[in-house]
């Protein structure tokens, strides 16, 4: 099973990300997303669904902003967390 993140911290892409995780854990890969930098924008009800199917299919939802781990459930991250779990990944998908 492949290992990916996604790398989120344009605000602008945040959908685009998110919907390239659930593709991606449809795959059967093994799915990190990373909202870095910036808190969820818009948060409407097909975003907070789509972070619920992420769970359900054993996705890993971590931010280094106080507030999606707050109000939206992330797991907390620092950078230096993250970089060493991107050593683990095989493939990164910048957004």
């Amino acid at each position: 099973m492949e290992n990916i993140a996604v790398l989120i911290k344009d605000v602008d892409q945040q959908y685009e990300g998110l919907r390239t995780s659930l593709g991606l854990l449809l795959e059967a890969a093994s799915v990190q997303m990373y909202v870095l930098n910036h808190e969820i924008g818009n948060m409407d009800e097909a975003y907070s669904e789509n972070m619920e199917f992420i769970d359900e299919m054993e996705g890993e939802r971590y931010s280094n902003h106080p507030a999606n781990v707050e109000k939206y459930g992330f797991k907390p991250i620092t950078i230096e967390e993250m970089l060493v779990k991107l050593k683990e990944a095989d493939l990164i998908i910048p957004f």
